[in-house]
């Protein structure tokens, strides 16, 4: 157990950010599985931008690796296109 205060703090504090951190991950995980589930081009081009933002923002976050927010902008690129 910790002993110091500021060892305390930061275990609360790591917990909320873990806590965050997950939420938003299953935020994105949920809005991409809605989006694969559009089969009509028109309303895929209009929500891409806003999953990409979302992506963006895990990424620059840390949620997750700028790698994979890339791969899952491209898959979605792709998926889109070929509607």
């Amino acid at each position: 157990m910790a002993n110091h205060k500021s060892a305390l703090k930061r275990i609360r504090s790591n917990n909320i950010r873990r806590l965050r951190n997950r939420y938003q991950a299953i935020t994105m995980r949920n809005a991409l599985k809605k989006f694969r589930a559009i089969t009509d081009k028109k309303e895929a081009a209009e929500k891409l931008p806003k999953i990409f933002a979302l992506i963006d923002k895990l990424a620059k976050t840390s949620v997750i690796h700028k790698n994979k927010a890339g791969n899952l902008k491209s898959k979605i690129a792709k998926q889109t296109n070929s509607l």
